[in-house]
């Protein structure tokens, strides 16, 4: 896999799991003084997670896409 590949993948992951872990922590906890704290321990744990789910669901993900338009063009044919 490319390098930008890659970090593309990383960053994108750190970005959806700062965002998902901040939604789940503020629902579970709400805005109080230990909001921050735990939202960067979540985040962390998250990313992880993430990081490695996206190397495998990527893949998967575009070949999903790929028969979807594969199937899209027979019919416009």
């Amino acid at each position: 896999m490319k390098a930008q590949r890659l970090l593309f993948l990383f960053i994108l992951s750190g970005m959806m799991s700062f965002i998902i872990s901040g939604i789940s922590t503020f629902k579970v906890v709400g805005l109080n003084h230990h909001f921050l704290s735990l939202w960067v321990s979540a985040w962390i744990i998250a990313w992880l997670l993430a990081f490695p789910s996206v190397l495998i669901c990527a893949p998967i993900a575009q070949k999903l896409v790929d028969i979807v338009f594969k199937k899209l063009e027979k019919v416009r044919l």
